[in-house]
């Protein structure tokens, strides 16, 4: 009787005041999913393997359905422990980062462009970024402060990966074969517009850390 009483007060309890998600630990298997699309992108630049391509696109409905999830706890979310508007940017701006991802190998195989040097280059750029997004995000729960430092790192790959796309740009247009400077160079923007994404995240991140320091 007592046992059915205790059960009985804690869901009257959770119903009153119903548990609030873990948000940090969910934003960081998101940046953890993001970490591993990123990883793809760069071994699809190193050697060219459409298998790696194909993997990456599976990772990339994975990491959609870790999405999907999140926003769907935000949404149904009693309470949450910062702002409701940085823990969904924070969100987005992961997605976007794995979009690009998808997107750069997928138009690098319609358009037939094979990587180069600079592509190479900013996926490794990405790479250090949202690995150190990871890090900023598993650090919320525990020592949140520290976690700026990783925001600072992921921004500082990001302009790394910008100064790479302006020195490109040059190179790409000598000669006079436009139609694959054309093709490359939408290529270096997907790049460059995950970076961009990277940045952002990166934004939100140090705006969490502001807030609950």
């Amino acid at each position: 009787m007592l046992e059915a009483s205790k059960t009985l007060l804690a869901i009257i309890l959770d119903r009153v005041f119903p548990k609030v998600p873990d948000f940090f630990q969910m934003l960081t298997e998101q940046a953890i999913k993001v970490t591993y699309t990123v990883n793809l992108l760069v071994e699809y630049m190193e050697y060219s393997d459409p298998a790696t391509a194909d993997e990456l696109k599976q990772n990339v409905h994975e990491a959609d359905l870790i999405k999907v999830r999140n926003l769907h706890e935000l949404n149904d979310a009693f309470s949450t422990p910062i702002d409701r508007e940085d823990i969904y940017r924070a969100i987005i701006a992961l997605d976007e980062i794995v979009m690009y991802c998808k997107t750069t190998v997928h138009e690098m195989d319609v358009l037939d462009v094979k990587p180069d040097t600079f592509m190479r280059d900013i996926s490794h750029c990405l790479k250090d970024g949202v690995e150190a997004l990871t890090n900023g995000f598993a650090k919320l729960g525990s020592t949140p402060a520290a976690a700026a430092i990783d925001a600072d790192a992921a921004r500082k790959a990001e302009r790394h990966a910008e100064k790479l796309y302006r020195v490109a740009l040059p190179q790409l247009f000598e000669g006079d074969n436009y139609i694959n400077m054309f093709k490359r160079r939408e290529i270096y923007r997907h790049l460059t517009n995950a970076a961009e994404h990277m940045a952002l995240c990166a934004n939100r991140l140090h705006d969490i850390v502001v807030k609950i320091s």
